[in-house]
């Protein structure tokens, strides 16, 4: 896997333990993509399957709703090399109340640093499956083909391009994987991952964010990763 540090993090705790990426001897600081400094605040779902809502609001009034969920996993992946990854499994709704149909593309480099833990790295993956919500309670969101598709891409960058009608919505995955070294932990730290897809303008941002588990959690480490682009216009973050 190339690695290409931009900034973001991995480590996950909820439904199960998470990882902890390293860098390989290939890697290159070259090619990063910066995150935006521009701040988009979380806003906390209503629904307690989601980690986080973003309501965008068109210039006839009309919604385009953004769903981040909880992390869910902690399992491990050998790839035919022998390198051995722990992942952890996201999805992401997106619901287009618009008018107009929506055209979707996620773009994710092959590698990204911890903003937190620098020298480490995690990848972040789309598998092709689609998420559907009868799928909520089951081990890795009803992921399934994990290690066929991550045989085929584990070195590779990924991505993704739907359209989304208006008044229909449609869900996806986002696979976090670190690289499992000798002496490694799964877990470094303790510390916990939220990740989220959010808009500004027509330009998407994958945001992840470390928190520790001292009571009350605090923010370690945060960055968002420029990831894609939607083609609608004019749309405004409700607050």
């Amino acid at each position: 896997m190339k690695y290409i540090p931009v900034g973001a993090l991995f480590l996950v705790l909820v439904f199960g333990t998470s990882c902890e990426g390293q860098n390989k001897t290939d890697l290159s600081k070259e090619n990063t993509k910066s995150a935006t400094k521009e701040r988009v605040f979380s806003t906390e779902s209503d629904d307690p399957n989601f980690h986080t809502k973003y309501e965008y609001t068109d210039a006839v009034g009309k919604h385009l709703i953004i769903e981040n969920c909880f992390p869910r996993g902690g399992s491990r992946y050998t790839a035919p090399n022998g390198e051995v990854y722990a992942y952890a499994v996201f999805w992401t709704r997106i619901i287009n109340e618009t008018d107009h149909p929506l055209e979707l593309k996620i773009d994710f480099l092959d590698s990204y640093e911890v903003p937190s833990a620098p020298g480490k790295y995690f990848k972040l993956s789309v598998p092709p499956d689609t998420m559907t919500l009868d799928k909520e309670g089951l081990f890795n969101y009803g992921l399934t083909n994990l290690e066929s598709f991550l045989d085929k891409s584990i070195h590779k960058p990924s991505s993704l391009k739907r359209t989304i009608n208006p008044k229909e919505s449609s869900d996806f995955y986002v696979l976090k994987l670190g690289l499992v070294t000798e002496g490694s932990r799964d877990v470094d730290g303790g510390d916990i991952l939220r990740t989220g897809l959010i808009l500004k303008g027509q330009d998407l941002f994958y945001r992840v964010s470390v928190y520790n588990r001292q009571a009350p959690p605090s923010i370690i480490g945060e960055e968002e990763i420029s990831c894609g682009s939607i083609n609608l216009k004019n749309l405004v973050l409700q607050q």
